[in-house]
């Protein structure tokens, strides 16, 4: 997958990061991958986490994004399975290490605080973790080198409190320090209390008595009486009615407290570095609990923002190919179901016999948001993060996404939206190869349809040669043409309801699709004789293909809703049998039960019997040699009869189990798997696709019919 070389030159297919290199600003906006970042920027607390969110790009290594995005899923089920883990997220400690690493320096208390936690969250994330290697790989591969550390806070612990703040009983010399300093401010307070009473009695003093300054307690004068207070006056109020005074009485206890506050500003700074140097020791570690916290922060943002899709993570392949199932748009789906709208899944796939996809379909259709869909979620992929479709998909790896959505003009350099497009299909042509996936939408228009069309279906000719991927839209005739005629491209198309003159949203393979103009103009209201003359303004051909193609997508829609409607009533068939056949089964072992008893209660009324005729042959005054043997003899008869009719039995039951696995069909329960072609086994023919697996059941998709069903009622179907 490294660089790729080309006659006349040296294509780079990454960058030295391992980076998407064709991957531009102008397809992430096309695929509104911008704003998909913007949404996980919502789920990052963190300067590191934003900044990976900020530069989140494809990739494409599959060994970097797969291994995220498995670290992603496992963080998702840790939450989903109820697992406890500690929360993480909280502030990082890369300054902090860098500090460190500085000879001499000094930690300050938050940053001995952020330690402090980093350290315990490790502890908790190695104790969530530590029996957890075969359930949680990925999450447990980032501690497995860790051991909890407890050194570490209980000595950042000895000198903090619970607030954060040093104790005082972190050195004696701070004890003492604190222990003058409340006896002073209680001296201080007592002797400032002094001072505003006198001077509140004789009226020297405002409504307020009293204020701050500069961290000193101070009177509150009027400015009147200002000379009359002995003290320093330390300012004013703004209309400089009001003089704060410091009393002469506090003037040198303040300055003492001020002296204290400076002893214990150097004690603490003293009983920090001592700290510091401690824990200095612990630096490689703490650069591993940073990383290891760093690591997990990116995957809780991204789990929360897959929690926030829907998303999940599907099978990685190893070529460029992808088999989407039940996939959506991520955008689309949240806006729609924020407003109580349904979103239709679309399932599809690109792979080298069918690598090529011409959508075709009337417009508002639902083309644009399928190819939309496709490229999104294989950039989301690529550059990590989970998406939005069934696990049972499967996604490749591509070298390069190349896009053309929309109308772009540039009206700084004045071009059209189709000499723009131009531009683009000039660079595609310049770096598509067998390891890019296309998406161009409305291919070929811009210009004149005759022409455009020619030059179109050129350039799909040209990108086949090259054996690139893609999924296209169009309306014209000839690309849909050529897609039927080329071995490793196919057509498709977007249901719409004739009926109802309704678009459906679901993507079928295999023929193109009308447009649908003329039905779509009646939608919007233009008037019946309008159309009517433009339809007899095209050759008559061209409208009765139209009208072929339109009619053939109804008859399909018909079928297709006529399958699922026989499917239903086929499985709810099924399931009367399998309740009939439960219910006989039930009656049957009841009546056999009841005649077991019978035979058992006539068996042990005849023993009755017997017994009562030993009992009254019994005589207690002698030795009854006779009536033993008699008994001995009956026991033994009794006990022969009671073997030959199990043994008999057990035959039985082998006769019946034989006979019927002679009769019983073939039905290779054990070949079916998430892909396989099965169908029911009560003679069913509608063939349907496994798209999930579950212990003893499978989902099937009958056309656009899903349901489960038990594995025991599917035949596996060779392709």
């Amino acid at each position: 997958m490294g660089n790729k070389s080309k006659s006349n030159g040296r294509r780079i297919n990454q960058t030295a990061d391992g980076r998407m290199a064709q991957f531009d600003e102008q397809t992430a906006k096309d695929l509104e991958f911008d704003v998909v970042k913007s949404l996980l920027l919502n789920h990052c607390h963190n300067p590191t986490t934003v900044e990976r969110a900020n530069s989140l790009h494809p990739r494409v290594n599959p060994k970097a994004w797969r291994r995220d995005l498995e670290r992603t899923k496992e963080f998702l089920n840790l939450r989903s399975e109820g697992v406890p883990f500690p929360a993480v997220g909280g502030e990082e400690i890369a300054s902090d290490n860098e500090r460190l690493a500085v000879r001499d320096s000094v930690l300050d208390e938050s940053g001995f605080n952020r330690i402090r936690t980093a350290t315990e969250t490790i502890n908790a994330v190695i104790e969530a973790l530590e029996d957890k290697s075969h359930g949680f790989p990925r999450l447990h591969h980032l501690i497995e080198n860790l051991v909890p550390n407890t050194e570490l806070p209980e000595a950042i612990d000895s000198v903090f409190d619970a607030k954060g703040e040093v104790r005082s009983n972190a050195s004696p010399k701070l004890i003492q320090i604190r222990e003058e300093k409340v006896r002073l401010r209680r001296s201080l307070n007592r002797q400032f209390l002094k001072d505003l009473k006198k001077n509140q009695e004789r009226g020297w003093l405002a409504d307020t008595k009293e204020g701050f300054i500069n961290q000193r307690r101070v009177l509150a004068v009027n400015s009147t009486h200002k000379r009359k207070v002995s003290g320093t006056a330390l300012g004013q109020s703004k209309n400089a009615s009001i003089t704060f005074i410091e009393p002469a009485s506090t003037v040198s206890m303040n300055f003492e407290m001020e002296m204290l506050q400076d002893d214990e500003r150097k004690e603490i700074h003293r009983i920090l570095r001592a700290l510091t140097q401690q824990i200095r020791k612990f630096l490689p570690d703490l650069r591993d609990y940073h990383r290891v916290l760093v690591e997990l922060d990116w995957a809780r943002a991204k789990s929360q923002l897959a929690r926030e899709m829907n998303a999940d993570l599907p099978g990685i392949r190893n070529d460029q190919s992808f088999h989407l199932i039940q996939a959506y748009h991520p955008l689309l789906a949240m806006q729609n179901a924020a407003n109580g709208i349904n979103t239709e899944p679309q399932t599809l796939a690109l792979h080298r016999k069918e690598r090529m996809l011409v959508i075709s379909g009337p417009n508002a259709g639902g083309k644009s948001i399928t190819l939309k869909t496709v490229g999104l979620l294989q950039v989301m992929l690529q550059s990590g993060l989970l998406i939005p479709a069934h696990p049972n998909s499967e996604m490749g790896c591509f070298r390069s996404v190349l896009t053309d959505i929309g109308d772009n003009q540039s009206i700084e350099n004045q071009l059209s939206t189709y000499s723009y497009r131009l531009n683009r299909m000039k660079g595609f042509l310049e770096v598509a190869d067998n390891g890019s996936l296309l998406l161009l939408d409305e291919f070929g228009t811009g210009s004149d349809p005759e022409l455009g069309g020619a030059l179109a279906e050129v350039f799909f000719e040209e990108l086949y040669e090259r054996g690139v991927f893609a999924v296209i839209t169009t309306h014209y005739a000839n690309i849909k043409t050529r897609a039927a005629q080329l071995a490793e491209a196919i057509n498709g198309s977007m249901r719409f309801d004739q009926e109802s003159l309704q678009p459906l949203f679901k993507l079928d393979i295999g023929p193109p699709g009308s447009s649908f103009t003329f039905e779509v103009a009646h939608i919007n209201g233009i008037d019946d004789e309008l159309i009517r003359r433009a339809k007899g303004k095209l050759d008559h051909r061209k409208v009765k293909l139209d009208e072929l193609i339109s009619e053939l997508q109804k008859e399909k829609n018909t079928l297709a809703k006529v399958t699922d409607r026989h499917l239903k009533k086929e499985l709810e068939l099924e399931q009367l049998k399998v309740e009939m056949t439960r219910r006989e089964k039930h009656i049957n072992e009841r009546a056999e039960s009841q005649q077991t008893l019978a035979e058992e209660n006539n068996d042990a009324l005849h023993r009755g019997r017997k017994l009562q005729q030993f009992i009254d042959k019994f005589d207690p005054g002698s030795r009854n040699k006779p009536l033993l043997q008699d008994i001995e003899k009956y026991l033994a008869v009794e006990k022969t009869k009671r073997l030959e009719n199990q043994a008999a039995k057990q035959a039985k039951k082998r006769a019946q189990s034989a006979k019927a696995a002679k009769r019983r069909p073939k039905h290779f329960t054990d070949r079916i798997k998430v892909g396989s072609t099965v169908r029911l086994r009560n003679g069913g023919k509608e063939r349907g696709e496994v798209i999930a697996m579950h212990k003893q059941a499978a989902t099937v998709l009958f056309g656009s019919f899903k349901s489960k069903i038990e594995l025991e009622k599917l035949s596996w179907v060779a392709n």
